[in-house]
């Protein structure tokens, strides 16, 4: 869960919000690398008071500062792809739930039982203890469990994101937006719209509940 004190990614809880903070490292390597490199060429460069006034071209450089770019670039790349295809991909998921931004609050369809709907409205400060970060009603899903998450609007612009999952969906009016994810432990996960929506953009928070599918199964027949 966010604090306030909190900079870095919030502990993941799948497998492609584990590959997503790999690949910050990564890139970020890569980028620390280039800046230590290129301080160093300047300090270099600054402190050098020899000159060629007869030098025109040198293609052996030129090759490699053309090259060099290209290599970085595809260390980046590949990686990012691979991490692209796997969130965007939606094989057998076995529960698909729909998530309609309104201005300002989320509701949510369970179309495979019985078309369960609900809204999901932010507490009041003093009902929750958690500021800005409790609902009335959570998103309920069973663990071990490939999940299909459908994502729409009825106003205006909407993004429906939880980062401890690795899921941002933009929630558009008239589209359909697809994700797929799968929790891999129990818990309470939060999130907020992360596109500004209006005057209470920042009063529609996301909870989801992660519990075991026997949980899950009481809780559908229960609600």
């Amino acid at each position: 869960m966010p604090t306030w004190n909190h900079i870095n990614f919030q502990n993941s809880v799948n497998p492609i919000m584990e590959q997503l903070i790999f690949f910050h490292d990564h890139t970020m390597m890569i980028l620390l690398v280039i800046t230590l490199f290129v301080i160093y060429m300047m300090i270099i460069s600054s402190l050098n008071k020899n000159i060629d006034k007869l030098l025109m071209e040198n293609q052996e450089v030129e090759i490699i500062w053309t090259m060099m770019p290209v290599l970085i670039l595809v260390l980046i790349t590949v990686p990012s792809l691979r991490i692209l295809y796997l969130m965007e991909e939606v094989n057998s998921p076995l529960l698909t739930i729909k998530s309609i931004g309104h201005q300002w609050y989320w509701s949510y369809e369970y179309s495979d039982f019985n078309n369960l709907e609900f809204d999901s409205f932010m507490l009041p400060q003093n009902d929750s203890l958690v500021r800005l970060l409790e609902v009335d009603n959570r998103m309920v899903v069973p663990i071990d469990t490939d999940i299909r998450i459908l994502t729409t609007s009825m106003d205006v612009i909407h993004s429906w994101t939880i980062p401890s999952l690795g899921v941002k969906m933009d929630s558009l009016p008239g589209r359909i937006n697809q994700s797929v994810f799968n929790v891999i432990r129990s818990g309470v996960y939060v999130g907020q719209c992360s596109e500004i929506c209006g005057a209470n953009h920042s009063f529609m928070p996301i909870v989801m509940e992660s519990v075991s599918m026997n949980s899950f199964i009481n809780w559908i027949n229960n609600f």
